[in-house]
């Protein structure tokens, strides 16, 4: 299944529009799917437009369904050193993380809120929270983020809420109509790709929307060197506790 011909005829001829160029940025995907590869995910499908629209611009795309990887949860960088046998987080995290422009959390709804999976991507990221950039700024300045959900009943909206809150948090910038959405009748239901998602035109505006935001903040704030660090340099503050359970405390500090 696709969206319509004509749809994506437009959105490809909005690329090859585009005002600026975006072939040196970087984006990571974290697909909260329950479903481990290779079948097929519903919220894959909806990932397929804002991943197609980046592709086509050069961006270099990178998704990862978090369910194929050993990732334990917690809010350590390193989970093997908190008594977990394996953890593949921390060379995802320097791979494709850290040289990435955008990072969007993208996941199915269960129960009214987001997967497990997708929860335990926003622990493990929160975990490196703490370290800082060259700047003495927390790691995810100059960062843009953003949250797509799929789903057969309501819960998107509070879904996008937490996830936003929580990139924003810990240093990411929010553009605007940074989230979209897609859920079905109320009840159980068909989802995105067996529901007829993909011809939904609201939800392929605002996915639509949400990428072309994404990437004219992260051509900002690279053209730019990020965020001033002015005023919020972490090495201003002395409240450097490494052992520290809360990732907010164990920043470097210089006072």
């Amino acid at each position: 299944m696709a969206i319509p011909t004509s749809i994506q005829t437009f959105i490809d001829a909005q690329a090859d529009a585009a005002p600026s160029r975006y072939d040196d940025l970087r984006a990571v995907v974290f697909n909260g799917t329950l479903k481990r590869s290779p079948e097929p995910s519903q919220t894959d499908g909806l990932l397929a437009i804002a991943r197609g629209l980046m592709e086509r611009l050069g961006v270099r795309v990178d998704e990862v369904r978090t369910v194929d990887h050993e990732i334990p949860p917690g809010v350590w960088p390193d989970m093997t050193e908190h008594g977990y046998e394996r953890d593949d987080f921390p060379e995802l995290y320097r791979s494709l993380v850290v040289p990435a422009d955008i990072i969007i959390l993208a996941g199915p709804i269960w129960l009214g809120d987001q997967s497990s999976m997708t929860r335990k991507m926003i622990e493990r990221l929160y975990a490196y929270s703490g370290e800082v950039n060259a700047d003495g700024q927390w790691s995810y300045y100059g960062k843009v983020g953003g949250a797509l959900t799929t789903g057969n009943e309501d819960g998107g909206k509070h879904v996008s809420a937490q996830i936003l809150y929580a990139l924003q948090h810990i240093g990411l910038v929010v553009p605007p109509q940074s989230d979209a959405y897609w859920v079905g009748e109320a009840g159980p239901g068909p989802s995105y790709l067996d529901g007829g998602g993909e011809r939904n035109a609201w939800t392929t505006r605002n996915t639509v929307f949400m990428t072309w935001n994404l990437l004219h903040l992260a051509r900002l704030l690279r053209d730019r060197g990020g965020i001033p660090a002015y005023g919020n340099d972490t090495r201003d503050w002395d409240l450097e506790h490494p052992d520290h359970p809360n990732p907010e405390y164990r920043g470097a500090s210089l006072a």
